[in-house]
């Protein structure tokens, strides 16, 4: 009950947010130009700050192995999904296409995931959340942008791998490891003090991620005629792959490896999370569907209610 009532609070949050970007962009308040350039400053100025922080922990071993683990975990559940995906979707190269296959393989995971386990686990599952995080938005910015750019993004690979939210997870991912290092040298006063004001700053910039995120898919929802696709198999296919398929899959794939209980169920909670908002972002930047896939976003985030809570429960069988 109280697993169901977590999943329910959050999608009411994220149903009321961007029930404020469709109000917004009903009575124009926000227009299609100012929606694009507002998902721009989220995916290239809030994300990356985010990811950042989201390191900002004290340093403990066992805290990275299990961060390791979630890595190395996230790595593999993405690629059974894209495998899978480009399989099945091998003959299909429309936009719509790419719209509904980053759509099954990318999950709200920060959003729907961070509060979730965080009434499951407490902050050390958040922590290992974090690796599975780090996972999406390394393949976002890389396989994400490349399937949502075509072949020509293929030739700024190097542009993509030096992007602003890889460069954040790297340089987060170096103050963890070098925090027992860092706690030991005796700063100046005023050296902590600037550091404290920027790191407050910086929490400031990472939580707009998600209002932010949900105005833009608001504001997108608000221009599409919802008519035109909520009867199209597209958007129920996705749904299927994205909320039932990618963990199940997970599921019976690892259930048979002696994987940490805390660090499974952390994975298979994010990978069963609704479609991410990242999508929507990106298909208005690339100019690919950004109806279908505001649409795909809500559909999913409405039935992860039921889906997500019986996910859980069968990550712990």
């Amino acid at each position: 009950m109280e697993l169901s009532l977590i999943c329910v609070r959050q999608i009411a949050v994220m149903f009321l947010l961007v029930a404020l970007g469709f109000l917004c962009g009903k009575i124009k308040l926000l227009d299609k130009e100012t929606n694009s350039k507002l998902s721009g400053f989220v995916l290239e100025v809030v994300n990356p700050v985010l990811i950042f922080m989201s390191y900002q922990q004290d340093f403990n071993i066992d805290l990275l192995f299990g961060l390791a683990l979630s890595v190395g975990l996230g790595f593999v559940s993405y690629g059974m999904m894209i495998l899978l995906l480009a399989f099945l979707y091998r003959k299909d190269r429309s936009d719509e296409g790419r719209v509904e296959q980053f759509a099954a393989v990318y999950s709200n995971c920060a959003f729907m995931g961070i509060p979730l386990i965080n009434g499951l686990f407490g902050a050390e599952g958040v922590f290992y959340l974090t690796g599975y995080v780090t996972v999406f938005n390394i393949m976002v910015w890389t396989h994400g942008v490349i399937s949502f750019g075509g072949k020509e993004q293929k030739t700024s690979l190097k542009k993509v791998l030096t992007s602003p939210a890889i460069i954040a997870t790297i340089l987060g991912l170096v103050t963890f490891l070098l925090r027992p290092l860092l706690s030991g040298i005796p700063f100046p006063a005023f050296v902590n003090a600037a550091v404290g004001v920027i790191f407050s700053a910086a929490e400031h910039v990472g939580g707009m991620n998600t209002p932010l995120a949900m105005l833009c898919a608001g504001v997108t929802i608000s221009q599409t005629v919802i008519g035109e696709y909520i009867g199209n198999p597209r958007i129920y296919r996705a749904a299927f792959l994205r909320l039932i398929v990618c963990p199940v899959l997970f599921w019976l794939v690892f259930r048979w490896f002696p994987i940490p209980h805390m660090v499974f169920m952390v994975v298979i909670a994010a990978a069963g999370c609704p479609a991410a908002a990242t999508g929507t972002m990106f298909a208005i930047r690339y100019k690919k569907c950004p109806e279908m896939a505001a649409v795909i976003f809500a559909v999913t985030t409405l039935l992860s209610a039921g889906t997500l809570p019986l996910m859980v429960i069968l990550g712990s069988l």
